[in-house]
C-alpha cells in the first residue's frame, strides 16, 4: 500500500520526469510505442548520448523499464497504468489565461471569466 510519503515520492519522481521538454518528447515517443536509443535520437532530432542520459534518468525515476534484445535495449513506459495516466495528463485542457481581454457578451469561449458566459457553459 502507498503512504503518504511513497505518493509524494511518485509525484516527485512525475514532476521532475515531466519538467525536462526533452524528457517529455520521449514520454510521448514512448506512449505511441516501445523504443530503441538509436531510433529515438532519430526521431526526436537528438545525440544518441541526449537521449541515453534522459533514458536514464526516466529509468531511475521508475516511468520506463529496459529490455536488452541482443545487441540493443528497448525502452517502454513502465506500467499500463502510468500510460494511462499519461495519456489522460496529455489529453487535459488546460484554461491558461493569455492576458487577452475578454470580447463581453460576444465571447465563445468556453473558459472565460465573464458571468454571463460562464452561466451559459454551466446552463
Amino acid at each position: 500500500m502507498l503512504t503518504i510519503a511513497s505518493r509524494v515520492d511518485v509525484m516527485n519522481r512525475l514532476g521532475r520526469a515531466m519538467t525536462d521538454p526533452t524528457r517529455a518528447r520521449i514520454l510521448l515517443s514512448l506512449l505511441e510505442k516501445p523504443g530503441y536509443p538509436v531510433q529515438l535520437a532519430h526521431d526526436l532530432e537528438l545525440t544518441r548520448s541526449n537521449v541515453s542520459n534522459h533514458l536514464t534518468c526516466l529509468r531511475g525515476c521508475g516511468l520506463v523499464v529496459a529490455t536488452p534484445e541482443g545487441r540493443s535495449t528497448r525502452y517502454e513506459i513502465s506500467d499500463p497504468h502510468l500510460a494511462h495516466a499519461l495519456n489522460d495528463v496529455v489529453n487535459v485542457v488546460l484554461a491558461v489565461d493569455d492576458g487577452t481581454p475578454c470580447a463581453g457578451d460576444s465571447c465563445n469561449d468556453p473558459f472565460c471569466c465573464t458571468p454571463n458566459t460562464a452561466a451559459e457553459v454551466t446552463a
